[in-house]
Formats: structure tokens, sequence, C-alpha cells
């Protein structure tokens, strides 16, 4: 099944790259966020939250697993290659490298022609932050994080559950992360209802976001510095920020580029004071977008090329042990 496994995911990704998830089209994720937010609306109110929240998250976890657990079996029993071509549709909803892209493009094509306006609401549409006074380098800045926290999030995350679970935990991981979008805030009303959503993302990203972190500083060119300074900087400034995951995928693209990341951001007109991700070895311009974007390619490529290896040692592994066991 590791095999079948990683044939779906490099479907998937090439799905990915060439169609991406357009509008129009049916997507899980919707489905997803229509039952988080019916059971919300009726569960977050009154006393324990807090356990009513975990028992939101539960059901929406075991309805995901179930319905895509047996969709992917009756397509195997049917013939392992209508199995291949499901899982492989299926994980590809998951993923968003495409989407992503775009987003952050919609952003550089306008800044880098100087309309800071036009340049501002397309990141509104991609952040939580205020932008509506801006400068070139904040939006810049806005639009590098967004790509390189959701490189884990949006990419490598799902790509990892579905080698160790196929399209089942892919779809589980997406559940997990539209319940963490929706509810996952530390607000008057979300800080109970949405803890275990907030936590268990944070658990299913952890290994991702690290494995992302580090593989993007293994496989892309280092500008303005060195390997083993941008290497001391990711560990350095990883762990600073408030997510104990988003901080590898930022500050692997702030040690790479030379520029450093975080700051101050306003919320609602409240200020937000981020920890600073990189060192200011040149100042964030809008090309640094598109650096942020090859970035992503490469990481997702050499993830998929890292998930072929450990699937492969570790099908041999299993085949080993089963091996002996009958010996």
């Amino acid at each position: 099944m590791m095999v079948y496994h990683l044939i779906s995911i490099t479907i998937a990704y090439l799905l990915d790259l060439v169609i991406g998830d357009p509008p129009n089209w049916p997507h899980p994720v919707k489905w997803m966020g229509s039952m988080i937010s019916f059971l919300e609306k009726r569960w977050n109110k009154g006393e324990r939250k807090r356990l009513k929240g975990t028992f939101m998250l539960l059901t929406i976890l075991l309805v995901v697993f179930l319905i895509s657990t047996f969709f992917v079996l009756i397509a195997y029993k049917l013939h392992p290659a209508l199995g291949i071509l499901l899982e492989s549709m299926m994980i590809s909803t998951t993923i968003a490298q495409k989407s992503l892209k775009q987003a952050s493009l919609e952003v550089y094509r306008p800044l880098k022609d100087g309309d800071l306006q036009t340049a501002r609401v397309k990141l509104s549409y991609i952040v939580g932050r205020d932008t509506d006074t801006l400068d070139e380098a904040e939006i810049a800045r806005g639009a590098i994080e967004t790509v390189a926290e959701n490189t884990s999030d949006g990419v490598t995350a799902p790509m990892f559950w579905a080698l160790l679970g196929g399209a089942p935990l892919a779809m589980v991981y997406r559940a997990t992360n539209t319940c963490d979008s929706m509810v996952g805030y530390i607000n008057e009303r979300y800080k109970e209802f949405g803890l275990a959503s907030a936590k268990w993302d944070d658990v299913m990203n952890w290994i991702p976001s690290r494995l992302t972190g580090m593989i993007m500083v293994l496989g892309n060119k280092v500008k303005k510095t060195s390997f083993h300074e941008a290497w001391t900087v990711l560990f350095r400034d990883a762990r600073k920020h408030p997510s104990p995951n988003s901080g590898w995928g930022e500050a692997a693209v702030a040690s790479i580029l030379g520029i450093q990341l975080g700051g101050i951001n306003y919320y609602k007109g409240l200020v937000s004071n981020r920890a600073k991700m990189g060192d200011p070895i040149q100042p964030i311009q809008s090309v640094h977008i598109r650096q942020a974007n090859t970035i992503l390619s490469k990481t997702v490529f050499l993830f998929l090329l890292f998930l072929w290896a450990g699937g492969m040692i570790l099908e041999m592994a299993i085949t080993w042990f089963e091996s002996t066991i009958l010996i």
C-alpha cells in the first residue's frame, strides 16, 4: 500500500500543479466548512464549551475519515488503478501549491507596478491583518509570510499524512486545519470552544513543519549569506513564533532570502508585535514574493522526493520485519 500512496501523492502533486482549485468546482473543504459551521452554531453556547468543542472536532474528523475510507476501499476493491486514481483526486484537494502561488502573485503584480492600493486589497484577501496603510515593504512581507507559512500547512503537511495513511489521513489533516482556521482563535467566542481544534492542528503540523523548514534551507540557494548562517537562523528564530509550527517556514524563507520577517501588524486597529525572523541583510522588496514562490516550488518537489525515499525505506523495513516474523 505504501507504493500506492506514493503514486497517488505524485499524481495529486501533478494535478494540483496543472489544475489547482478551480473556484466553481465542488471542494471537500467547502463541505467541511459547512459541517463545522452547522455544529459550531448549535454547540458553542452554554457551559462546557471546551468539551463541546472537542466533541465537534472528533465528530468532524470521524465523519471525514469514515467517508474517505469507505470510498477508497470500494475503489481499491474494484481495481487498484481505480483506487490510486480516486486517492490521487482526493489528495489533490488537500494541497494548494498552485492557488498559494496565484494568490501571492495577485499581490506581486500591482505591487511591482507601483499600484499600492490594489496590492493592499489583494493582500487583504489572504491575510487577517489590516492592510489599508501598508507600504511596499510591508505588503511584500505579508505575501511572503503567507507563502512561507502555508508551504507546510497548505502543501507538504497533507502530503506527509497521505504517505502514512493515504487519502483518508490527508483528508483528516485538511479537516483539522479547517477546524483550526474557523474556530481556533483566542477570542471571547472561540477561546474555549476552539481550543481542541487549535491544539490538534499543532500536533498534526509538528513534524511536517520542521521537515519543511529544514528541506527549504537544504534545497534552496542561500542569498546574501552562507548556508551555515541560514541554518543557524532557522533554529534560532523558528521557536520565537507564537505558533509552535509556523515559525519554521517563515524563519527558513527569511534566512534564505537574507530578509527579516515578522514585526508589527495591526488587526482591526489593535497592534500585534510578532517576533522577528531572520536578519535584515537587505530590505524587503516586491521581487522577494517571486523568490518565495521559487522556494515553495523547489521545497515541495524535494519534499516529494523525500517522501519517496522515506516511503520505500519504510516499505522495505516492513517487508523485512514480516518475513522475519514468518521465519
